[in-house]
């Protein structure tokens, strides 16, 4: 047996005896694989095991989240980062509707047309819901292989991400029906053992074939990424209540931090801020400056000051929405507002 029918084999076998068989996902579903597979992104599981049920809950099928208003699919998704995928999923939805009739195509060139999808995405679709000999490369996929197979390179290279993917297409099993095993095993292989940081070496089914193993290369197979250089970045935030103590919420443009959520008005200028209350009749001086607090991303830290004033403007000055404490669930805001609210 060679080492790539050996490959696929250990890791099916493996799989069914060891992988995670208990994700909620594990359907042939087209629309649920793919709703998990967008959520997965960048994001680790036990975050996407609170909210993947409550979005089937409300959006059962793709009909349900495409006809949605864009704000109430922001809602729900608040608090679960990188909000591009809730926009883009949004879309995809109303593609699935709008050109593929309402049902998900099985092929891959065609899943990659829907807006977030790219390859890796469309080939876990593809091989979940639909049995299809389609590999992914994800970043626990390109784990495996530099450390199974050897290989290294700068993993910012196009030239050895083309090089895997090509690798990891020689590897995928003979028969379709493989498939779902077979790409778990590779997400749970990566994800369970052979780990980024303390791999368990004595649980993988490739002990024994494994290059970067023989070598004693594991720690420094795949090479690491150089860490993008993490930005500090102020705001300031304007809390202003109406007599009846609602709050003034202002959706967030597109691009950008928060995109698409609603906030307070927020700045990166003290000055744009004290524009800003101006237009409330509010001065400088009828302001409170708060305890500065923190708040990381992925490549930025934000500095939040919260300025907040007990004088309460006309309602009519602002394009925003004045929300009361018990609607703020039916907005999606952004977690260190939540956080911030909360406390009172």
């Amino acid at each position: 047996m060679n080492t790539s029918s050996s490959f696929s084999q250990r890791l099916i076998d493996w799989q069914r005896q060891h992988g995670r068989h208990d994700l909620p996902w594990q359907v042939k579903d087209p629309y649920s694989v793919w709703l998990s597979e967008i959520m997965l992104q960048q994001t680790q599981v036990a975050a996407v095991l609170d909210y993947y049920p409550r979005f089937l809950e409300k959006f059962p099928t793709v009909q349900a989240l495409a006809a949605a208003p864009q704000d109430e699919v922001l809602s729900l998704w608040a608090g679960l980062g990188y909000y591009s995928r809730a926009r883009n999923l949004h879309k995809a939805a109303q593609q699935v509707v709008g050109q593929f009739g309402g049902t998900f195509p099985s092929e891959r060139k065609d899943l990659e047309t829907l807006c977030g999808v790219g390859r890796s995405t469309a080939a876990a679709i593809s091989a979940f819901a639909f049995n299809r000999r389609e590999t992914i490369l994800d970043g626990n996929v390109k784990r495996v292989l530099c450390r199974v197979f050897a290989r290294d390179g700068n993993p910012q290279d196009k030239k050895f991400e083309n090089s895997l993917w090509v690798l990891a297409e020689s590897l995928l099993p003979s028969e379709n029906a493989d498939m779902p095993a077979y790409t778990q095993g590779l997400m749970d292989l990566g994800a369970t053992v052979c780990k980024r940081t303390k791999p368990l070496c004595h649980q993988c089914p490739m002990a024994d074939i494994c290059e970067a193993k023989k070598q004693n290369r594991i720690a420094e197979l795949p090479r690491k990424k150089t860490a993008p250089e993490v930005q500090t970045l102020p705001l300031y935030w304007l809390i202003v209540r109406n007599r009846n103590g609602a709050i003034l919420l202002e959706k967030r443009p597109a691009k950008g931090i928060w995109g698409g959520l609603y906030c307070v008005p927020c700045f990166e200028k003290l000055d744009d801020l004290y524009a800003y209350a101006e237009r409330f009749g509010i001065v400088s001086d009828g302001l409170e400056e708060q305890t500065m607090f923190t708040h990381r991303l992925t490549h930025r830290l934000l500095m939040i000051t919260p300025f907040q004033t007990q004088q309460r403007p006309s309602e009519h000055l602002s394009d925003g929405l004045w929300v009361s404490s018990e609607h703020l669930a039916d907005y999606g805001l952004p977690k260190p507002l939540i956080k911030y609210l909360a406390k009172g």
